[in-house]
């Protein structure tokens, strides 16, 4: 417990109060909207958001949710748990997963909490959720089990935000409330085993983590590049499966449709490297390296297993004829 903290988010008073103008000009609202005093610290700044994170490293690490710290112009304010309060530097978010690492710059060595192997869970094992519930009861703890493993999900922070596809996720049945986010989840040995992330609100107890090991390979390219780096295919696809073949009389009930999600969107992003390799619109992927592409297995999957400068090969249909092609991975940015 001594090594969870709270996460606030803030921004100057001047500047929210000009955001709530614009918005409230976009809708059309005449009612002046005032921030509450209690939201307003001696600073000026007011308190916008938040959630929890974890001491990973006495000297100052953090790991949260990136979707925790996912605001523009704010101050990150980190509270542990004596109550000393710091401004935090945020040192990276992931780009694919809902992942970030923050710093802050304590005058002692604060308590941190180790990191287990997530790769070692099993299902129906107990497990241990940390944080600060709804943002106002702090140290809170709720226990339970692995209730589901390598789960994919579509999640988003509020209805405003846009939906992410989340894939590879612990599921457990221990509590997990609105300002839980970012905690930890443990193992009976006070091991972190994944990063409390994402609830299923018309459900009872089923939540969801980020299995520890996607933080520590962040953590890893930290430390060696000094920020977190992951590799870029870039297209937009379908995973097909019996129904959707027979509703768009595909020609295969598996593989991915290289495919506009919007009539604006465009399917392959250019000077990617599916691009560079040929790849087009309306290509089915079979498969990656020899393997299927399935719903259970899609290139999200795939992409968690490879570094930058990997080449793949792919097996592609076109127009009812198989074809092989190389790509070569190269950076997201």
């Amino acid at each position: 417990m001594p090594s969870v903290v709270s996460i606030v988010l803030k921004k100057p008073k001047e500047l929210v109060e000009k955001e709530l103008k614009e918005e409230q000009k976009s809708i059309r609202q005449k009612t002046h909207i005032e921030i509450p005093e209690e939201k307003i610290d001696e600073r000026g700044l007011v308190e916008i958001g938040g959630g929890s994170g974890f001491i990973i490293d006495g000297s100052g690490i953090i790991l949260t949710n990136r979707h925790v710290i996912e605001e523009s112009d704010v101050l990150y304010v980190v509270t542990t748990h004596d109550n000393q309060t710091y401004d935090a530097e945020l040192l990276a978010k992931d780009p694919v997963d809902d992942i970030a690492i923050l710093r802050i710059h304590p005058a002692r060595k604060l308590p941190s909490i180790k990191l287990g192997d997530s790769s070692h869970v099993e299902l129906g094992q107990t497990v241990l959720a940390f944080g600060n519930a709804l943002g106002l009861f702090k140290d809170t703890v709720s226990s339970g089990i692995v209730s589901g493993l390598s789960r994919a999900v579509s999640a988003r922070e509020n209805e405003n935000s846009p939906v992410q596809e989340m894939r590879g996720l612990i599921q457990t049945d221990a509590a997990i409330n609105p300002g839980n986010s970012g905690g930890p989840l443990v193992n009976i040995y006070g091991r972190v085993v994944g990063i409390n992330a994402a609830v299923v609100a018309e459900a009872e107890n089923i939540s969801f983590a980020i299995p520890i090991n996607v933080a520590k390979r962040d953590l890893k390219d930290l430390k060696k590049y000094g920020k977190i780096r992951r590799p870029l295919f870039g297209v937009r696809y379908l995973i097909l499966n019996k129904t959707i073949k027979e509703k768009m009389k595909m020609p295969t009930d598996y593989g991915a449709l290289i495919t506009k999600e919007h009539i604006i969107d465009i399917a392959i992003a250019p000077g990617s490297p599916a691009d560079k390799a040929g790849l087009r619109e309306n290509d089915i992927l079979l498969t990656w390296n020899g393997v299927p592409i399935t719903e259970t297995q899609g290139i999200q999957d795939f992409l968690e297993n490879h570094g930058i400068g990997d080449r793949v090969t792919l097996t592609v249909l076109r127009n009812d004829i198989e074809i092989e092609k190389q790509v070569t991975l190269e950076e997201r940015k």
